[in-house]
């Protein structure tokens, strides 16, 4: 399996820290927070990367390079003007193949990747959901079983970390659009699975929520 790590954001919640560094090299344990998703790729077994670049895209391609030194091998996608989340992933299908691949927001931390890999039957994404934080009360899905649903009541954080089928985006025209509706779409045609990760996750959304993260981890380290 393949994976692909959207890092092509502004990075605009994040200011000052990102007016001379992009989002994805801001350093969190003393590594840039893409490396920290490279290593569980890696740990996971997937060895080649499509990452999708274009606020600051020459640091970030610098610091990163083919992979090698992650025992990675990363593909470059490169968006001139700005394609959101599913138009992103649309120009970076050519290099993804046409078998399901793992997927991953660039500005989330997290301590493990989906322990699904594979999808079922005609499924076409499988969402890994995380409790609400402060920041999201309301959630996103509902989970019965393994299945994401938009009926429940109690609803669940969608983590920024799937498992997606290209089948997701067929029929798109090619330019910007957002993923998000397509996949409510597949819910309501009862086509995505999901899991409840309880583990440690962070949406690294404001430099506040960067300091925290970094008190935590290093705390943990002890």
């Amino acid at each position: 399996m393949k994976a692909m790590i959207l890092a092509a954001g502004l990075g605009k919640r994040m200011r000052p820290l990102t007016d001379h560094c992009p989002k994805p090299l801001l350093p969190v344990a003393g590594k840039p927070l893409i490396v920290h998703h490279l290593a569980r790729l890696r740990q996971a077994g997937i060895h080649e990367v499509v990452i999708n670049v274009s606020y600051r895209a020459e640091q970030i391609i610098a610091a990163l390079g083919d992979g090698d030194a992650y025992g990675l091998h990363i593909h470059w996608s490169r968006e001139t003007e700005p394609l959101e989340t599913g138009g992103g992933i649309q120009q970076a299908l050519p290099m993804l193949g046409e078998a399901p691949f793992l997927l991953i927001n660039g500005d989330v931390w997290c301590a493990a990747l989906p322990a699904q890999h594979a999808l079922q039957g005609d499924d076409l994404a499988h969402l890994m959901l995380v409790e609400n934080p402060f920041h999201h009360a309301s959630g996103d899905f509902g989970l019965a079983g393994r299945r994401v649903n938009q009926t429940s009541t109690q609803r669940l954080t969608y983590s920024g970390i799937s498992v997606i089928h290209p089948e997701v985006l067929a029929g798109q025209p090619q330019g910007a659009f957002a993923l998000a509706p397509l996949l409510r779409t597949a819910i309501d045609n009862n086509r995505v699975s999901g899991e409840h990760y309880k583990g440690h996750w962070v949406d690294v959304g404001t430099p506040e929520r960067l300091a925290a993260l970094e008190r935590q981890l290093q705390v943990d380290r002890g």
